[in-house]
């Protein structure tokens, strides 16, 4: 672990990882040790902290519904429990990438 990773919060780390790669939540929540239900609350704060900065985006695949193909969801920086058109559970998680 390098001194960068052993100093920075969470959400630095999280920003970090998403300007190397992209990634859902659960796949930053394995490979940082950070619960799943706190790393959405996570993604919200480093989404804004992107938006100030001139040379960066904060870039979202929004989450698609397997059984309808459905991706307009309100809140991408979120999981939706269920698809609004057809109710199935069955939903592929968002893809953040900070670009």
């Amino acid at each position: 672990m390098s001194d960068r990773e052993s100093t920075a919060t969470t959400r630095q780390r999280i920003a970090d990882a998403l300007r190397a790669d992209p990634a859902t939540a659960s796949e930053l929540s394995t490979n940082l040790g950070v619960p799943a239900s706190s790393v959405y609350g996570h993604l919200q704060h480093v989404a804004r902290s992107v938006q100030t900065e001139d040379d960066e985006q904060f870039l979202v695949a929004p989450p698609e519904c397997r059984n309808c193909g459905f991706s307009a969801f309100d809140d991408p920086v979120n999981y939706p429990s269920r698809c609004p058109e057809c109710r199935s559970e069955g939903i592929e998680e968002a893809v953040f990438k900070i670009g």
